[in-house]
Parts: C-alpha cells; sequence; structure tokens
C-alpha cells in the first residue's frame, strides 16, 4: 500500500528544506512527496525541485483546496498530509500503512510536539493533545462514544485512506481554517479517528508571534466558538498567517 504525502505550501522557503530533508530520510520512503504551491514569491519551488518532489500549482493559495488538489493527484491508496513547518518519525511510512492496512481506523495522526529554537512549548503541547479527545466530548458527545471521534488538527499529521477521503468529499474549501476537524467529523462515519501514541514536532512559530497567553486564548476561543456553531470564516480573522 504505498503512501502518498502531500504538503500545502505558501512561502515557506524558510522551512521547508529541512521538512523535506526529513522526509527523504524515510524508511521505506514513500510512493511520492507532492508539494502542492498556492503561489509562493521566495524560494519554496525551487526547494522542493531540489528534493525531487512534485510540485503541482494551485490557483487558490488556501490549504484546503491545495490538499484536495493533491488528493486527485495522488497515486497512493494512502494519504498523509503534512505541514511545511513539521518533521515526522524515520518510520512514518510503517506507521500509516500499519494503522490504515488493519483496516480498523478512518483516520489517524500523531501527538504533536510543538517547539522552537530555544524553547519547547509543553504546556501547548499537552493541551494540544488533550484537545483531541475532549473537543469532540464536549461538542459531539454522540460520535465520541458512538463512532469513536477525534478531532486532528494539521500539525498531527493527518492521514487516511484515499478512497474515504474522495467518498467523503474531502477538504471543505469553504472553510479556512478547522478544515482537518471538519474532515475527521465526516471520516468518523467511516470508521473510528485515532492518536497514535507517537510524536511529530512542529513550529512553534504562531506562539513565538502572539506570545503564550495570547495564543492559548485564541486557540480556545476559536475551538469553543468553532463547537458552539461560529462559522469558520468568522474565526478566520482572529487566525493570523505567520510565516
Amino acid at each position: 500500500m504505498g503512501v502518498s504525502i502531500i504538503i500545502p505550501t505558501l512561502n515557506e522557503a524558510r522551512c521547508l528544506e529541512r521538512t523535506l530533508r526529513c522526509l527523504s530520510i524515510l524508511q521505506p520512503p514513500p510512493q511520492e512527496i507532492l508539494v502542492v504551491d498556492g503561489g509562493s514569491d521566495d524560494e519554496t519551488v525551487a526547494i522542493a525541485a531540489q528534493f525531487s518532489a512534485t510540485v503541482l500549482h494551485s490557483n487558490r493559495a488556501q490549504r484546503s483546496t491545495q490538499m484536495n488538489l493533491g488528493a486527485t493527484h495522488a497515486t497512493g491508496d494512502f494519504l498523509c498530509f503534512v505541514h511545511a513547518d513539521t518533521l515526522v518519525p524515520d518510520d512514518l511510512v510503517v506507521l500509516v500503512d500499519k494503522a490504515l492496512a488493519e483496516g480498523a481506523i478512518a483516520c489517524g495522526g500523531f501527538i504533536s510536539i510543538m517547539a522552537g529554537t530555544h524553547v519547547t512549548r509543553w504546556g501547548i503541547t499537552l493541551h494540544n493533545s488533550l484537545k483531541t479527545y475532549y473537543a469532540p466530548l464536549l461538542f459531539r458527545p454522540h460520535l465520541f462514544f458512538r463512532n469513536g471521534l477525534r478531532l486532528l488538527f494539521g500539525d498531527q499529521v493527518m492521514f487516511c485512506r484515499r478512497e474515504d477521503f474522495l467518498a467523503c468529499g474531502g477538504f471543505d474549501t469553504e472553510m479556512p481554517i478547522l478544515e482537518e476537524a471538519d474532515l475527521c467529523l465526516k471520516l468518523c462515519r467511516l470508521g473510528p479517528i485515532q492518536q497514535l501514541n507517537r510524536v511529530v514536532q512542529s513550529s512553534d512559530r504562531r506562539v513565538a508571534y502572539w506570545g503564550p497567553l495570547k495564543a492559548n486564548f485564541i486557540y480556545a476561543m476559536i475551538g469553543f466558538l468553532w463547537g458552539f456553531g461560529v462559522p469558520a470564516k468568522t474565526l478566520k480573522r482572529f487566525y493570523d498567517e505567520v510565516r
């Protein structure tokens, strides 16, 4: 079962090389790495080409649209969505293959450790891991208990079967944020969602930009308001892009 890794990018030259270097030493290697660019005006595309990644160009700079485009071009049976600032374990392909080949789950992800050059954000890391469980328990308890719903987010490196992804319509292109959590709501109808007991490392650049207190407040506010039905388009105004 081949694993297609899909990376949405927009001006990610500062971190993409490190991520692709990490992916280049995976054992076994993935079937393909698809970098879906949203119109970068830095060296993002050139860096992707250096690592022999397949570069796709999206006419819309929005993660949901870019990841959907990558999924339609993917040839692997399994899709794995990786952010450009995220580092994964060397045995990623084995972990994804084992989790999905057994057929027990519809979607999975990892524990995301948020870290920067000088600090590891242990508090936010713990909160983000626990949020995978308490958010669906609070806002979709029937799906939590009946379907095994867990809410995963982009920095947790989500993966699923390509056929299931396409069958449920993929990411909602009307959602500028929280598109991964919305996908979990759709995929849990096909099977449980699982957070694997392994870690990936994501950049803390947004927390470093906002500051820990502001970041925690924004994360909590957006999560609770979305859980109560506030549209993602409305919430996006509080979620700045940070490169």
